[in-house]
């Protein structure tokens, strides 16, 4: 205990010193700084402490919740989504499925209500992958938080996460596989790299500036079982290929529309894409439709890999704040961010805001420079606002809310991050 207390000490004092140092030289605007009263650090587990306290910032308090996962910590943390990827549930429905002691919301998926909402809540709508098996497409190469064990210890990471995915046929033709578990002929967001990308592979890509999604004529989507609902209804000359655990097509669906048999997958193909299945993919014969994970480097990302959860912004890099001042601005919603430490720690932060006067939320900016000063040299955004959720114990830890005014609620999502444990 008295380790704990002096951890928790030095904490605060390393709050109060570093939170509001320069992020760049010439830049000594004030970050989050405080805590107002000292952090109170609870052990979940050997080697997990959840804390909580409220952070002076320059538009007011901010209450924080942090989970703090050691290397070697007694635990497993990983991503965990609900019983099907098509729909959304709590972090508390989550954490309680996989029994987990603790859990927060993980990636951006598709809302209800959005302005280019597919029909299927609940859909990752940017990287989320378990084991080697990718089951939400990266977008734009962005970054993410990568999990996975060495030897028994943790082994995290954040960075930026591409997957070229291809499609090869027993009859030595090949495409690219252009998503994982989405509707087909949607991109989102629109432009970036992904479009890009697009372009210069001369595919055709329309614009739609009112909801910022991208319409794609011509693809083909890959449907894992994870998905847990018949995949969409399609158009006509849409065509599905249903293939076996081994990827041997077993028939042709047309229109595309139906069940994804366990242990198995569809290709659903649209435009382009649902001619050249007409034309390879064969009854009996294979097809071989791969999505790896590729690091900065175009190579094989490196490393264990458990689990990985996309993020939005890149808040740290190696210790420095990298968000652009452009986009900080003045909006302060709630937020949820990843950080990793110097000796390999998973920093997990919940910030609210939405709730004058108790908790303001913070800009970007300001929210990296209270994930540095919590120890991150790495850090990212997870999907934030009315998403922003911690559940520690089977109870909410935080404040969620959708606007300014409303009551508290837990928002269903896609994906969680989750501190099981060690079986």
């Amino acid at each position: 205990m008295a380790s704990s207390a002096r951890r928790l000490a030095v904490l605060a004092l390393a709050l109060l010193l570093t939170a509001g140092a320069c992020t760049d030289a010439g830049d000594d605007r004030p970050d989050l700084h405080g805590p107002t009263a000292p952090p109170s650090g609870r052990p979940l587990a050997p080697g997990v402490v959840h804390e909580e306290f409220t952070a002076d910032g320059p538009a007011g308090p901010v209450r924080v919740a942090v989970l703090r996962v050691a290397p070697d910590a007694k635990v497993r943390l990983t991503g965990a989504h609900g019983r099907r990827l098509a729909t959304a549930q709590t972090v508390r429905e989550i954490a309680r499925q996989t029994g987990a002691l603790a859990a927060v919301n993980g990636s951006y998926f598709d809302i209800r209500g959005g302005k280019a909402f597919s029909g299927f809540e609940g859909d990752p709508t940017g990287l989320y992958a378990e084991g080697d098996q990718v089951l939400s497409e990266a977008r734009n190469d962005s970054a993410a938080l990568v999990l996975g064990y060495r030897d028994g210890r943790l082994d995290a990471r954040i960075t930026e996460v591409s997957t070229p995915g291809r499609i090869e046929a027993e009859d030595a033709a090949s495409r690219p596989l252009d998503g994982v578990n989405r509707l087909p002929g949607r991109l989102r967001p629109c432009g970036g790299v992904d479009g890009r990308r697009l372009s210069a592979a001369g595919r055709l890509v329309r614009d739609d500036p009112r909801t910022g999604l991208c319409s794609v004529p011509d693809e083909i989507v890959e449907f894992t079982p994870q998905w847990g609902v018949d995949t969409p209804i399609g158009g006509p000359g849409s065509v599905e290929a249903v293939l076996s655990a081994d990827g041997r097509v077993q028939r042709l669906r047309s229109p595309a529309g139906g069940p994804v048999p366990a242990r198995a997958r569809v290709l659903y193909g649209i435009g382009e894409g649902a001619d050249w299945l007409r034309d390879h993919a064969r009854t009996g014969r294979r097809l071989d439709a791969s999505m790896p994970m590729h690091g900065p480097d175009g190579r094989t990302l490196a490393g264990p890999v458990d689990s990985v959860v996309g993020g939005g912004t890149r808040l740290l890099t190696d210790g420095r704040v990298t968000v652009a001042d452009r986009a900080s601005a003045s909006d302060r919603p709630p937020r949820t961010l990843a950080g990793v430490t110097e000796d390999g720690s998973v920093l997990l932060v919940t910030l609210d805001g939405r709730d004058p006067g108790v908790s303001e939320g913070s800009t970007l900016r300001e929210a990296a420079g209270l994930l540095r000063s919590l120890g991150a040299t790495d850090g990212v955004t997870l999907d934030g606002g009315g998403s922003t959720t911690m559940v520690v114990n089977g109870r909410l830890r935080n404040r969620p809310r959708e606007a300014v005014g409303d009551s508290v609620e837990e928002r269903r999502v896609s994906t969680a991050i989750a501190v099981l444990p060690r079986r």
